[in-house]
């Protein structure tokens, strides 16, 4: 039974955390503190910076920013993971509403105040909008077009929109405090997809997790097609961890990406040692990549570059979910 996070906890405070997990950030930090910082929220806000073992100068930059600005608070994540990055900067952390914002991104200056009549709008225990992916050169402005369409990641509200409601999960996110530390918090033994898992936890506690398009977060994408691949590589083998400390939590949508893979696979083999006819659902499939770029480019240019993006981001993160290995998470127990 659901369940206002208003009767559980009472009316917030208008009273804000901001927390960031960053590692090897230099490049985006100060950027994505200052947007922060220059918040029309009328109330108190503090910022809560974990910062791992980069290999730049990440925590330079962190502590610089904090010299210029009392409301910034540094602290160490020793393993450099997103989850205990997190967590550590929760407990380090004194308001009664969490607002997560990461590294590689930049909120507007209206993202904390309506993040926070959101959450007293609709008693939800976490509130969160659109990743709206953009690029700064031409590669990032297309893998960002191919983010923002359901023909490159599917029909996920916070990469495509859609109308304001519950949901399964939501971009980043602001958190009742109350709820998160009810749960436990943010699970550390997930590398990825840790969002999801949290938003799954926290509606099995009966709380609601509410999308609204009006919280629109801007974020940089991968700047290489290597890059690209090993996110969403990632992305699909810890969907597939998800999957299986949850049953049940699998969609057709979280399919589509591994049949693909395997379709394709089994398409060119058969094409090759038994009849030409067999290439017929690799060439579907190239087909439908070409056009689907062809939709989604805004360029000549990008129409070029975003099969090879189409078809990076597909494959890995199917390839990702196919091979994900039961051991990941045993793994991580004997660290």
């Amino acid at each position: 039974m659901k369940t206002s996070a208003h009767a559980l906890y009472g009316s917030p405070k208008r009273e804000i955390s901001v927390i960031l997990p960053v590692l090897n950030e230099a490049a985006y930090l100060e950027d994505a503190l200052g947007a922060i910082l220059k918040q029309d929220f009328d109330g108190v806000t503090e910022i809560v910076v974990a910062v791992g073992p980069s290999k730049d100068s990440t925590l330079e930059v962190a502590h610089a920013m904090a010299k210029k600005n009392p409301q910034i608070v540094v602290v160490d994540n020793p393993t450099g993971r997103t989850a205990a990055g997190l967590n550590i900067a929760l407990s380090a952390s004194k308001y009664g509403v969490i607002v997560r914002v990461d590294g590689h991104t930049q909120i507007p200056a209206n993202y904390l105040s309506m993040a926070f009549e959101i959450l007293l709008q609709t008693g939800a225990v976490n509130v969160g909008g659109v990743m709206a992916a953009e690029g700064r050169n031409l590669f990032e402005s297309s893998v960002a077009r191919a983010m923002r369409s359901p023909l490159g990641v599917g029909a996920a509200k916070f990469h495509v929109g859609g109308q304001a409601g519950e949901s399964d999960t939501v971009y980043l996110g602001s958190f009742r405090r109350e709820a998160l530390l009810a749960i436990g918090g943010f699970d550390e033994k997930f590398t990825r997809a840790q969002d999801w898992e949290l938003n799954h936890r926290l509606r099995k506690a009966g709380g609601v997790v509410y999308f609204d398009p009006r919280l629109i977060v801007s974020y940089r994408p991968r700047p290489t097609l290597r890059a690209l691949a090993k996110q969403y590589f990632e992305y699909g083998r810890w969907r597939r961890v998800v999957a299986r400390s949850h049953p049940g939590t699998i969609n057709v949508r979280y399919l589509v990406p591994p049949f693909t893979v395997v379709g394709t696979i089994i398409s060119l083999v058969l094409g090759s040692i038994v009849s030409p006819i067999f290439f017929t659902p690799a060439l579907i499939y190239i087909f439908f990549i070409v056009i689907a770029s062809g939709l989604i480019a805004h360029s000549i240019l990008e129409a070029i570059r975003l099969p090879i993006i189409l078809l990076t981001m597909h494959m890995s993160w199917g390839l990702g979910f196919l091979t994900s290995p039961k051991s990941l998470l045993d793994n991580f127990e004997d660290q």
